[in-house]
């Protein structure tokens, strides 16, 4: 195969022009020296802009192209400030250890030139030895650091160590790659900004902040976001740039004979056959891949073709390196001072390259896939060519509905803005986080209300549980002594879940709850770096699950169910024919079986049921969108059973989400795993025979975090635009019928599914030619149990729950009789106290549980227990009540993090 057969679209920009301008009015006439011995005589339109604007106090954001001269834009004013005032002090706060050492190493000349007794600056984070960093707080003036840094070691210790000094000086505040700071990274960062704008103030100080961040829709917003502040944006930049030519690269279709279409060539494949030929070229590359196991996959093919094809001799392996997470540090950088010498030629690599660490001369950029959003694909393709020389990029398309929707619209991927970054810095655990470590430094007072909102419900509990203290008018921290290493900068989920290699007892991997429970099941089967592992159990106790090494030929996938119930509705409006809504909801994400797909052909081996089902409950937000009757009636009527008499094939609805699901995470700028797409719990039920469920059917659009972080309501507000793309996506989908890409399965119709997302507009005509199924007698296999027998059957039902094992079997044993009203079911217990442990969330929760999984409970079943007749029924306690949530959480015991723990 040709790879240049594969190429279906190519794009030229032409080249650019450099603007220059000379050294500003009151520019230091040694920095000027400085540069000019670095054979810049003068800057660029941007970074003389940003350099009087930062000199005037004003707080800025740059935006301008990859390889600006962004860093010298804002390293400029501050080196200006400490010739000035050599006891200015900065801190430069990178996402990443390894770009901070890439930006001191960029530093470099100019700090040499100097001279550390005149300007001192260091990388201050955890790989930093204990002497260096007292010798840094003592002497530098710029500390390059991490947010993990400054959340964990500069704020707990403010008072301390000589950070008094530091803050009490603090000029610049510098935030590189600031659309990082977006998700739940966004909403930690955006929260610790606010603990330092507390000490700030209690130290007199009002540093600038300077922000650099790639092109997003929205840079303005998302600084004064972060930061707390209105900003000024540079944009107009005054870089040269090379003429840049982009490439779509479409791998070819595999027939099978008479079974015609089975899929295409993956992607990862094809890059391995055009890296030898771009290095036989003579280019450079660097070219990234989704995932660590993408990477190793195409660095071994990618050599293999090298060795075989004879380029270069025999050593062809040491032309071309990988480069992920999971590499040591003394790795990474031999690696990365390889590419800058030319030793090696090329690299592949995650989006961990994909900020701005110096790799050298670079001429071609090769992307495996669309890296999920267009600020990504430009940030990534920038790579190449910033020597400012002519440059190739390549974009991969891969078997997915935006690889696919870009190749039948590449307009949609070179003319559009980037999208907008989210960012919800008031989502309710990640504040109260760092409400309790802003108390741990400085006692709070009502003052505190204008950065933490939440404040005034926050205090009352903190106070209840024991770590507030009311001291004096303020309210001082009683707790632990390090609340700052209670929680990760990186998740919002404060339960992490190792999974451990029981012949070695390694920790293989870590993960959250939510990952855990669908990736490291008992039966499942886990791929890190090549290496497949069998879990083989998981003990929800220690949060451990223990794997042993496995040569299997087949992986699994989990069977989950999703259950959105709304607590509370905050907005609601017309949509087309329909209604759109956004509000709080209450998630129940149920494990409960696992299938077995052999590699390769997918082909389903089968499925495993799990002795106990894994149950994740939270509050979080939601979009809701009404579905139209008549789609309800089409779809219900086109489902078939599966082999167990349950009505789950051809599910259209199905197909509805999965075109939504990928429009949503297209608009909102995020990942598979930030939200997810799911219709009622009622929407299932079809044919003459079988008994449809009543209600209104709604697709819900929710935050896969708790609390949520605001991707919901952008859903909510651009609902038209997550439709349109939807629309577009299925209907301009390259397959006959319908694909895994564009409905999710290729058994769906495509023109089906299409016509319902239609429907959400205007009402249309059914689609012709589809099936109307008529369902025969047939033996069907249904839960154990029916609800409403269960008054009549409570006696088979205690055995059978106590024969299982399950948790509460035997309290449940001394449930004598059960009634049910509607959708409730009502325990008969024996005295007040019974009841009263009953309506506790999570007792009520589990029984709740139980009786969904061995019943046919309808959705929102609600249980409470009642000692006589007299007892008069308690109120439920409203899910979405903030005291309520807050207690839930906190009043529960938490490990510790060690604070000399690596960050």
């Amino acid at each position: 195969m040709d790879v240049r057969d594969c190429f279906i679209y190519s794009r030229t920009l032409p080249a650019k022009e450099a603007h220059f301008v000379p050294f500003p009015d009151g520019f230091p006439r040694e920095l000027s020296q400085c540069l000019e011995q670095m054979g810049i005589d003068r800057l660029y339109t941007h970074q003389a802009q940003m350099y009087e604007e930062a000199m005037q106090g004003k707080d800025l954001v740059i935006t301008t192209s990859t390889a600006s001269g962004k860093t010298l834009s804002f390293l400029l004013p501050v080196i200006s400030r400490i010739l000035e005032e050599p006891q200015t002090r900065a801190i430069f706060l990178y996402p990443t250890k390894a770009l901070a050492a890439d930006q001191m190493r960029a530093m470099r000349p100019i700090l040499d030139h100097f001279g550390s007794d005149r300007i001192c600056a260091g990388v201050y984070d955890g790989d930093t030895p204990v002497n260096e960093r007292a010798r840094l707080r003592r002497e530098a003036n710029i500390l390059l650091t991490n947010p993990e840094m400054l959340s964990g070691s500069f704020l707990p210790n403010h008072s301390r160590y000589g950070f008094d000094f530091i803050f009490s000086n603090l000029k610049f505040v510098v935030i590189d790659e600031l659309h990082t700071c977006r998700g739940v990274f966004g909403s930690h960062v955006a929260n610790l900004i606010r603990r330092l704008t507390r000490v700030l103030k209690y130290y007199g100080s009002r540093p600038v902040f300077l922000c650099s961040s790639a092109t997003i829709a929205n840079p303005l917003e998302l600084a004064g976001e972060i930061c707390g502040r209105e900003f000024s944006q540079i944009k107009n930049d005054g870089s040269p740039m090379g003429e840049r030519t982009y490439t779509l690269v479409q791998p070819p279709r595999i027939e099978e004979g008479d079974k015609g279409y089975a899929g295409q060539l993956s992607a990862q494949s094809v890059t391995a056959r055009l890296l030898p030929e771009l290095m036989e070229e003579g280019h450079n590359f660097i070219a990234f891949a989704r995932s660590r196991r993408a990477v190793e996959v195409i660095l071994r093919e990618t050599r293999d073709r090298l060795r075989a094809q004879g380029f270069m001799g025999t050593s062809d392996e040491g032309l071309v390196a990988g480069y992920r997470g999971g590499y040591t540090p003394r790795e990474r950088k031999k690696i990365e001072k390889d590419m800058t010498t030319g030793k090696l030629k090329g690299l592949i690599a995650t989006n961990a390259l994909e900020l701005g660490i110096d790799i050298g001369r670079v001429d071609c950029a090769v992307l495996t896939g669309y890296p999920g959003t267009r600020a990504s694909f430009w940030q990534q393709t920038g790579r190449a060519g910033r020597s400012k020389e002519s440059c190739a990029s390549y974009l991969v398309l891969e078997s997915l509905p935006q690889d696919q929707y870009i190749a039948v619209n590449p307009r949609w991927l070179f003319e559009e803005s980037c999208e907008s970054a989210v960012v919800d810095k008031n989502n309710l655990l990640i504040e109260l986080s760092h409400i309790r470590a802003a108390a741990a430094e400085l006692a709070l007072s009502l003052d505190d209300l204008a950065l933490f909102p939440d404040l005034g419900e926050a205090i009352p509990v903190l106070m209840k549980i024991g770590e507030l203290r009311s001291e004096n008018g303020k309210f001082a921290w009683n707790g632990n002594a390090y609340p700052a290493g209670d929680f990760s900068m990186r998740t919002a989920d404060t339960k992490r879940y190792k999974l451990m290699d029981q012949e070695r007892h390694e920790m293989i991997t870590e993960m959250d709850e939510l990952q855990a429970f669908r990736e490291i099941h008992e039966g499942a089967v886990y791929m890190h770096e090549g290496t497949h592992y069998q879990v083989l159990r998981l003990d929800l106790e220690s949060r451990t699950a223990w794997a042993e090494r496995f040569e299997g030929n087949y992986y699994t996938m989990p069977g989950v169910d999703t259950q959105v119930n709304v607590i509370r509705l905050r907005q609601s409006e017309s949509f087309g024919i329909t209604e759109r809504s956004w509000g709080d909801v209450n998630v129940t994400d149920t494990v409960f079986m696992y299938k077995k797909l052999q590699f390769h052909n997918h082909q389903n081996l089968g499925y495993e049921k799990l002795e106990t089902p894994l149950v994740r409950e939270f509050d979080s937000e939601a979009c809701m969108v009404t579905i139209p009757q008549e789609v309800v009636d089409v779809y219900r009527s086109l489902l078939q059973p599966d082999a167990s008499g349950n009505l789950t094939r051809n599910n259209h609805f199905d197909g509805m989400c999965h075109a939504l699901a990928n429009a949503a995470r297209m608009v909102t700028m995020t990942e598979p795993g930030d939200i997810g797409v799911t219709m009622s719990s009622n929407v299932i039920g079809a044919g003459e025979r079988q008994e449809s469920p009543g209600g209104q059917v709604y697709l819900y659009i929710y935050d896969c975090y708790a609390g949520g972080l605001g991707y919901a309501q952008k859903a909510f507000e651009q609902m038209d635009f997550v439709l349109e793309t939807a629309i577009e996506l299925t209907g301009k989908c390259t397959c006959k019928d319908g694909c895994i890409a564009c409905v999710g399965d290729h058994r769906l119709d495509r023109q089906v599914v299409l016509w319902g997302l239609r429907s959400l507009r205007e009402k249309l005509p059914r689609p012709a030619g589809y099936k109307y199924i008529r369902y025969g007698e047939r033996p069907v296999i249904r839960k154990q149990f029916k609800f409403a027998d269960l008054p009549d059957r409570w006696e088979q039902f205690r055995q059978t729950v106590a024969q299982s094992g399950d948790g509460f079997a035997s309290f449940l044993e001394t449930v004598k009789s059960v009634r049910i009203n509607r959708g409730e079911l009502i325990l008969m217990v024996d005295s007040p106290f019974m009841a009263s442990w009953v309506s506790q969330k999570e007792n009520s929760r589990a029984i709740k549980n139980i009786i969904g999984y061995y019943t046919d409970a309808p959705a929102g079943l609600t249980v409470r227990a009642e000692a006589d007749p007299e007892l008069k029924a308690r109120s439920r306690e409203r899910a979405g009540d903030l005291k309520d949530k807050l207690q839930r959480r906190y009043e529960r015991s938490r490990d510790l993090k060690d604070p000399e723990e690596d960050m």
